[in-house]
C-alpha cells in the first residue's frame, strides 16, 4: 500500500487532502508536527513514504514584503527540503505553488510553461521553491500552481463576503483583477487523481475553468446563499492600497492535464454551487 505524507495538513487544502485520502495510509502533519525549514526533520518525517505532499506556506502576502527571508525559509528551503527527502526516498513530491510566479500582465491565460516573472516577495520566494524543487528531484516532482482558494477548513474570500453581509448593507470590491476562484476540495481531488494517474513530473495548473473579478466572484457568492448581489459595488485597485502588488490577471491555462489524460478542472461557478450545496461557505 502506498504511503501518503502530507506537510501543512492543517491548512485549507491539507484538510481537504486528508478527506480526499481517507482510507489510505496518510501521515498529515502540521507545522506544529513539522517544520519544513529543518532538513534534518524532513529526513526523518519522509523516511517511509512513497508520495510527498507540500501543502505547506508562507501565505501571508503582504507580510512577506518586510519578511522576505522567513517567507523563503518556508516556501523556498521547505520545498527544497522535503524534495531532496523525496528523492533520497524515491518517493513522488507535489509542490503546491502560485499565480503569482507570474506578473499578471498578461492578456491571455498563462501556459505552465510561460516564464517566471514574480512582482511581489511572496511570488518571488514561491518561484524559487518550484526552481529548487524541480532541481533536488526532476523525475519525481510535480508542481501543481493554484489561485484564489476558498474551502470549508480556514479563512477566505468567500466566507469574509458572507460575514461582510451579515455586518454591512452595502460594501465595494475591486472589479480589475481577474482569476479563477478554486475549491480546494476539486484541488485535492484533482492532486489524488494526478498521483493516481502516474502523471509525468512537470507543471499542472490547478484552478478551475473560466474566469472572473473578485466583484463578480462576490456577486456569485452572495447569488448561492440566496442574498442579494446589488449590495456589493464594483471598485478598482487604486481604492485598496496594500504593501504587496496583486497580480492584475491571475488566469492560468490547463494544457498541461492532457499529459495526464485528465481534463481540465471544471468551471468556477459549478464548483463555488456545489460548495455552497455542501454547506463549505457557512
Amino acid at each position: 500500500m502506498m504511503r501518503y505524507l502530507i506537510a501543512g495538513a492543517s491548512g485549507m487544502l491539507g484538510a481537504d487532502l486528508q478527506e480526499v485520502l481517507a482510507g489510505r495510509d496518510v501521515t498529515a502533519l502540521t507545522r506544529a508536527d513539522l517544520d519544513v525549514t529543518d532538513a534534518d526533520d524532513v529526513g526523518i518525517a519522509v523516511e517511509g513514504h512513497d508520495v510527498v505532499i507540500n501543502a505547506s506556506a508562507y501565505t501571508k502576502v503582504d507580510d512577506a514584503e518586510s519578511y522576505e527571508e522567513d517567507a523563503r525559509k518556508v516556501n523556498a528551503d521547505g520545498a527544497e527540503n522535503l524534495a531532496i527527502a523525496a528523492a533520497v526516498n524515491g518517493a513522488r513530491f507535489v509542490q503546491i505553488s502560485t499565480d503569482y510566479v507570474f506578473d499578471g500582465s498578461a492578456a491571455s491565460p498563462y501556459e505552465e510553461d510561460h516564464p517566471h516573472a514574480p512582482v511581489s516577495a511572496y511570488g518571488r520566494t514561491k518561484s524559487e521553491g518550484e526552481r529548487r524543487a524541480q532541481r533536488a528531484n526532476p523525475d519525481g516532482t510535480i508542481i501543481v500552481r493554484t489561485a484564489w482558494l476558498y474551502g470549508e477548513h480556514g479563512p477566505n474570500f468567500a466566507k469574509t463576503m458572507l460575514k461582510l453581509a451579515a455586518l454591512k448593507e452595502t460594501w465595494a470590491v475591486v472589479d480589475d483583477q481577474v482569476g479563477q476562484p478554486t475549491w480546494t476540495r476539486d484541488l485535492a481531488e484533482r492532486v489524488v487523481d494526478l498521483l493516481d494517474a502516474n502523471a509525468p513530473a512537470g507543471v499542472y495548473h490547478g484552478t478551475n475553468s473560466g474566469q472572473v473579478t473578485w466583484y463578480g466572484f462576490a456577486r456569485a457568492v452572495l447569488e448561492e446563499a440566496g442574498l442579494d448581489a446589488d449590495r456589493i459595488t464594483p471598485t478598482d485597485s487604486a481604492s485598496f492600497t496594500r504593501p504587496a502588488p496583486r497580480p492584475a490577471y491571475s488566469v492560468l491555462a490547463h494544457d498541461g492535464w492532457a499529459a495526464a489524460g485528465l481534463p481540465p478542472m471544471r468551471h468556477w461557478r459549478e464548483a463555488l454551487a456545489d460548495a455552497s450545496r455542501h454547506g463549505v461557505l457557512s
